[in-house]
């Protein structure tokens, strides 16, 4: 059977229920991302700094309405933080060892950021092996460290008086596995917990722990999370809205907006070599094989999705594309992306472009946490369960039922976001019973 390729499904139709009261972000790992993240939301909300590169913030519907003010988001001022950690160390802590944000940043809100402190981090050091497990939890079993895990999100919410939350991995890439017989159910996983099956991972005990609590789950890394169809269904089941994977920031960005547009003036390409360099956290994890190969996975399968070379074998079926990534500490958080493509044009003349992306990845990462947040909140409380193909625009390896193929082209992606968005915006109000 031929994939089909992805498309808007069906929208209910009444529109999202307002947003009322708090609602709850919880980080998987709260290191450079998830760190400059909060920083920014709080300076964002005292008029210290801008929501710059998010849609839901700054972004236009068609005919121009503000989409913060055409759907019923939550607002930043609602927006209460939690997570978990290897390391026990405040948001402040973990700001300052990663050197994203400068001092006339963090000081505003230094004792803001000291407030927000992880829980212990479900940790596996074979999924992980360039880091070290030190605030981490203790139970013997996958199944006993999944039940803490739910524990951990009852209290934040019990603790935090709120009714609702999301969580948003921001952890660092998982070592590469295939999917394995616990990931084909919700009942074979769940008998892989009380198995302490090796091919469960620590992301998705998080999956597993916040879906069973009602909490919608976003995946920012490339390893399998709630791609599996375990999780699937136990999103459908409790009725969440789940979204991924791997955040589409730096290089594959520039690929998602480049390759379109080559396709479009039906322009060859004979070759994509990229490569980077890059010294955070991320980088020393990717410096690991096992966990490269997640990462190189979700990259290489951008183009072929984009150029389509089954269509068009003779401007892209010898396509050669190579992806590296090098860990190179002096640089920091300032991640290096360099390009060369070999294109191919009239007659078949050669021709190349250069690329040299000096990005920083969490600043690019952040408002991405930020619109997921607001977003599958918004989604839970317009009904939706299950796969959000309409947040593909901000992943490299976007989710998609069997036999539907995922759609690449970043502007493709954008206008489906846009037109679920549209669709909310122009439904019938939801009634509410009478306060």
């Amino acid at each position: 059977m031929t994939d089909t390729i992805s498309s808007l499904p069906p929208r209910p139709t009444d529109a999202p229920a307002p947003a009322r009261g708090k609602l709850g972000v919880l980080l998987p790992g709260m290191g450079a991302v998830a760190s400059t993240f909060m920083a920014g939301v709080m300076l964002a909300r005292r008029g210290l700094g801008a929501p710059i590169g998010s849609l839901a913030e700054l972004g236009t519907l068609e005919g121009g309405a503000r989409v913060r003010e055409a759907v019923p988001l939550a607002g930043l001022d609602d927006l209460v933080f939690g997570g978990w950690d290897l390391f026990d160390e405040s948001a402040l802590d973990a700001a300052l060892t990663a050197d994203v944000l400068s001092a006339r940043h963090l000081e505003p809100i230094r004792d803001e950021l000291a407030a927000v402190r992880p829980m212990k981090a479900v940790f596996f050091p074979e999924f992980v092996k360039r880091l070290r497990g030190e605030h981490v939890k203790t139970a013997r079993s996958k199944r006993d460290l999944a039940e803490e895990t739910r524990a951990d999100v009852r209290r934040f919410l019990r603790d935090n008086d709120l009714e609702r939350a999301v969580a948003v991995w921001c952890g660092s890439t998982e070592a590469w596995r295939e999917p394995a017989p616990c990931h084909r159910s919700l009942e074979a996983f769940e008998r892989g917990l009380d198995e302490s099956d090796p091919a469960i991972s620590p992301s998705q005990i998080y999956a597993w722990a916040c879906l069973m609590e009602g909490v919608p789950y976003a995946n920012g890394a490339p390893h399998m999370t709630v791609s599996c169809p375990a999780l699937v269904e136990l999103a459908h089941a409790r009725g969440v809205p789940v979204a991924g994977s791997d955040f589409k920031t730096g290089q594959t960005l520039m690929k998602t907006i480049l390759a379109p547009g080559l396709k479009a003036r039906m322009l060859g390409v004979r070759g994509w070599f990229s490569t980077n360099i890059l010294g955070n956290r991320d980088g020393e994890v990717l410096d690991d094989p096992e966990s490269f190969r997640s990462k190189e996975v979700s990259k290489l399968g951008v183009l072929d999705h984009i150029l389509e070379p089954e269509l068009h074998p003779d401007l892209y079926g010898d396509l050669y594309h190579k992806v590296r990534i090098n860990y190179y500490p002096p640089r920091g958080d300032r991640k290096e992306g360099w390009d060369n493509i070999d294109l191919r044009g009239w007659l078949g003349y050669d021709m190349q472009v250069k690329i040299d992306f000096l990005c920083r990845d969490s600043i690019l990462a952040a408002p991405l946490v930020l619109d997921l947040a607001l977003f599958l909140d918004l989604a839970q409380r317009a009904g939706e369960r299950g796969m959000q193909e309409w947040l593909s625009f901000y992943f490299k390896s976007p989710i998609a039922p069997p036999g539907v193929r995922p759609e690449h082209d970043l502007f493709r992606q954008h206008q489906t976001l846009l037109a679920t968005l549209g669709r909310w915006a122009a439904a019938p109000a939801r009634l509410e019973a009478a306060e």
